[in-house]
């Protein structure tokens, strides 16, 4: 199939696939004798694989180690296992993170109980108050791929 057909199929954008490509998570497809790739069902299979793990929040590197598993039936998967639990920790944090941004939402929330003037707004005060302090650095997350989400 094209790639136009392999998107179609998996629903996913022909840039996402080129993207993969590149970064080596799908391998590259034949060509046919007009020059364009012609994809099979492995890499559609793969290609799902390679969606539901980015729908599970996985980085792209997560992802090369568990098709390097993958790809490896034979080896023994104690490092996908280890893999998962670090990728559960960092779930349970970035839960801790939204717990603690959901808190400090609602305590803006309670600045401004009722419709009003904008000058008058609570919030609108209390957030150009917070932006005119010193910028605070946002906690960075130990141990995670930044960016490859």
């Amino acid at each position: 199939m094209k790639i136009s057909e392999l998107a179609s199929a998996t629903g996913t954008p022909v840039e996402t696939i080129r993207f993969y490509e590149r970064e080596g998570l799908l391998p590259a497809p034949e060509r046919a004798d007009n020059n364009y790739r012609v994809y099979g069902a492995a890499h559609a299979e793969r290609l799902a694989f390679v969606r539901h793990c980015r729908n599970l929040d996985m980085t792209l590197d997560e992802i090369r180690v568990l098709l390097r598993y993958k790809d490896a039936p034979e080896d023994n998967c104690g490092e996908v296992n280890a893999l998962l639990d670090q990728h559960i920790g960092h779930v349970a944090q970035r839960i801790r993170e939204l717990r603690s941004l959901e808190k400090a939402l609602k305590e803006l929330r309670q600045q401004c109980n009722q419709g009003q003037q904008a000058r008058d707004c609570g919030i609108l005060n209390e957030l150009s108050q917070a932006a005119n302090q010193a910028p605070s650095p946002r906690p960075q997350r130990l141990g995670h791929v930044r960016g490859a989400h």
